[in-house]
């Protein structure tokens, strides 16, 4: 869709679009690419619903807007408060206005949900039905904190074989932490950047090899782009185009490749939890408070701003495996054949026997009913009788 600017915008023969405009004012503050697809996905969102120039909106159309995404979309809290971050975005950096009635748009509410976390026996069967690229990335997920993109981006040189220690560059808040190597990964992930570096001397062959460079280090280093510790550490199984520049060259893997290895992995374990990549950071967090470790090592492993963040793993303790709160039920001291004979029925029986023979329970169940009746009709007379012996109060 064309978005015609508007007229008091328009100076000079040609105007640029204002989608172009929100474009560039996101490359500008070096936002990723991810970002910046969401935030022009939802602006051509918020033009096709209204058809006119946002100068021309008002609050109550904006929450018009916002509405319409709760109760037709039904989309969640958090999608929706991520559109109007694209809006407010648009407002105050695109257009350059800030207008006072932005402070009375209506903002949902996130409600805030506890973590998924795994146990250990459920981690272990997970990563036995993986394998390969795969099985080393949710290994490294799991033994370090990382998010997904945080590992899938990662380049040699941020490896540290003889520290022991990853560094993450550039994580969410543009922020650089140092991670644990776990001793185990070791070795294999060694052995990975072998069969790497074998694939970067291919393409350098074949004419390409050179690897997307942040911000303007590839005019500053015109030759790190071919340089191996700039490559990175998962790479693609193929080349691809750069969707900002055009070049064809090798990304790293794309995250969608382990989300699917791990969703089929957690379908053959027959585990019944909701299961993501970050699932693997919630129960690195939660597995290491259990252990005892220091809640602000945690933090900084985690590259959490705020402890309060961090404090949300501290649910787990309250469980029975955990430090702290011990259920009543466990102060009972009934066992479990103890519990089972305790609430034995005849009417139970009857229900386990249907499963497997329902002809034969059909006939008890009438021979029941009818007993039964006969006592029913012999219940008045009896009580009559004692009635009338009864003094009366």
């Amino acid at each position: 869709m064309n978005i015609i600017p508007h007229s008091n915008a328009a100076r000079g023969a040609e105007a640029p679009r204002l989608l172009e405009q929100m474009r560039r004012a996101v490359r500008v503050r070096h936002y990723s690419i991810r970002t910046e697809e969401a935030y022009l996905g939802w602006v051509n969102r918020f033009f096709r619903f209204h058809r006119k120039h946002p100068r021309e909106l008002e609050a109550d159309e904006i929450n018009r807007f916002l509405t319409h995404l709760a109760i037709h979309d039904h989309v969640a809290a958090s999608t929706q408060r991520q559109a109007l971050s694209a809006i407010l975005f648009l407002y105050r950096n695109v257009l350059k206005m800030d207008p006072p009635w932005i402070e009375n748009i209506v903002r949902a509410r996130q409600p805030k949900r506890l973590p998924t976390v795994l146990s250990k026996e459920e981690v272990a069967a997970i990563l036995t039905r993986l394998e390969g690229t795969t099985q080393l990335i949710v290994m490294l997920l799991y033994g370090t904190g990382m998010r997904i993109l945080e590992c899938l981006r990662l380049r040699v040189q941020d490896v540290d074989f003889a520290l022991g220690t990853i560094t993450v560059r550039d994580g969410k808040g543009h922020k650089d932490r140092a991670a644990l190597l776990p001793r185990s990964c070791g070795p294999r992930l060694e052995d990975h950047l072998v069969r790497v570096r074998d694939l970067h001397e291919h393409d350098l062959a074949d004419g390409f090899g050179r690897v997307h460079m942040p911000s303007a280090l590839a005019r500053k280093y015109s030759h790190a782009a071919i340089d191996w510790k700039w490559q990175y550490v998962f790479p693609a199984g193929s080349r691809g185009t750069d969707p900002r520049t055009g070049v064809i060259r090798r990304n790293h893997l794309h995250h969608t490749v382990v989300h699917r290895s791990i969703k089929q992995a957690v379908r053959d374990a027959r585990i019944n939890k909701r299961v993501s990549c970050h699932t693997m950071r919630h129960s690195f967090a939660t597995h290491l408070l259990m252990a005892g470790y220091d809640i602000r090592t945690i933090q900084e492993l985690l590259g959490h701003k705020d402890v309060k963040t961090t404090m949300i793993y501290t649910h787990v303790l309250n469980r029975s495996g955990g430090k702290g709160v011990v259920s009543p039920a466990d102060a009972l001291g009934l066992s479990a054949p103890e519990c089972t004979h305790a609430i034995e029925h005849p009417s139970c029986d009857i229900a386990e026997q249907a499963i497997e023979h329902p002809s034969e329970v059909g006939v008890q169940l009438t021979h029941e009913s009818m007993s039964q009746g006969q006592r029913r009709s012999s219940m008045p007379e009896k009580r009559t009788t004692e009635t009338c012996n009864t003094p009366s109060t």
